[in-house]
């Protein structure tokens, strides 16, 4: 047809990934909510859909191992406050609340290390009696040669129960005064777990047989007696109420 410049030219072959369907390819319906699909869920008889989409509860979670309490290691570990006192040991509770110089004089009636009786009221307060000996006794273990001799120095000669004979007196007074001579500090024993009628005898065995020891060698017994000493002499400072219904040693 004249005026058409396309008449007659040849037609180009369609490109590669260029071809476009001639007619819109049919998009797929959406069905409307709650609607089952095909083949996926079927109606059940005698079911009302509610239109609400049903979900379903996922599976429960395990819950996580406790991670275990990583222990940490101290000369004398800090306590923890306790709220009460385990067994209503008041006296523990006294001492946790004491003002430091009244803890420390009280700390010194069982031991006469002013550093063994300083570092003790320092970490308080102790939720037990047996936390507070513990730290007692690692403070014990803990003594320099000049807190150990300060503590010996405030030592005294054992007392012997009343109505004991003048002859028993003799032979314990004699008997000290020599050790006293060789180790230059009183005899220390803790006859805790012996009864008050043993005392005098589990003394003079004590104090003879020791006195054939060596002066570092009876310097360390001396320093576990002492050990012993000041653990009896605290348990009975906070646990041992005396006939008022305070401890033994005023707090």
């Amino acid at each position: 047809m004249a005026g058409d410049s396309t008449a007659g030219a040849p037609k180009r072959p369609p490109t590669a990934g260029t071809a476009r369907p001639r007619h819109p390819q049919p998009q797929p319906e959406t069905a409307p909510p709650g609607t089952p699909r095909p083949g996926t869920d079927r109606p059940v008889p005698g079911h009302r859909p509610t239109g609400r989409r049903e979900t379903a509860t996922p599976p429960a979670t395990p819950l996580a191992a406790p991670r275990p309490e990583v222990a940490r290691t101290r000369a004398i570990p800090a306590q923890a406050r306790a709220s009460h006192a385990p067994g209503g040991a008041e006296g523990l509770v006294r001492f946790n609340a004491a003002p430091a110089g009244a803890a420390e004089a009280s700390l010194l009636a069982c031991c006469g290390s002013r550093r063994w009786a300083r570092r003790i009221a320092a970490h308080r307060p102790y939720p037990t009696l047996d936390a507070l000996l513990a730290a007692a006794d690692e403070a014990g273990y803990d003594l320099s040669g000049a807190d150990l001799d300060e503590a010996l120095a405030d030592e005294t000669s054992f007392a012997l129960p009343p109505g004991t004979p003048a002859a028993a007196h003799l032979a314990w007074d004699a008997a000290h005064t020599a050790y006293e001579d060789r180790f230059r500090h009183a005899f220390v024993i803790c006859l805790d777990g012996h009864r008050p009628e043993e005392y005098l005898d589990q003394a003079l065995a004590g104090i003879r047989s020791r006195m054939g020891n060596q002066r570092d060698e009876e310097r360390a017994i001396a320093a576990d007696e002492l050990r012993r000493l000041a653990r009896a002499r605290l348990s009975r400072l906070i646990g041992r109420p005396g006939p008022s219904g305070s401890p033994s040693v005023p707090v």
